[in-house]
C-alpha cells in the first residue's frame, strides 16, 4: 500500500514539469549551458500548470538558478 502511494506521488511530481518548454524558453531568452531540474512546488502562480527548476548561464554569462513556470494555455515565464 505504501509503495503505491509513493509511486502516485512521484508520477504527479514528474507530471508537473515541462523540460522541453523550459529549455525552449531559456534558449530563446539567451540562456546557455542549461541544466533542467525537477518540479519546484512553491515557485509559480496558481495559473501555472508546470514548474520546472533549472541552472544555466544567463545572457550575460552569470550562472543562475530559477524556475520556468508554464500554463497549458499561457506562455512560460522565468522566475528567480
Amino acid at each position: 500500500m505504501n509503495l503505491k502511494l509513493i509511486f502516485l506521488v512521484l508520477v504527479m511530481v514528474v507530471g508537473c514539469t515541462s523540460p522541453d518548454r523550459t529549455k525552449e524558453t531559456l534558449t530563446k531568452a539567451g540562456y546557455t549551458d542549461i541544466e533542467i531540474g525537477g518540479y519546484d512546488l512553491f515557485s509559480c502562480g496558481e495559473d501555472d500548470d508546470f514548474a520546472t527548476n533549472f541552472i544555466a548561464n544567463n545572457p550575460t554569462g552569470q550562472r543562475v538558478s530559477g524556475t520556468v513556470c508554464c500554463g497549458i494555455l499561457k506562455r512560460c515565464t522565468i522566475r528567480y
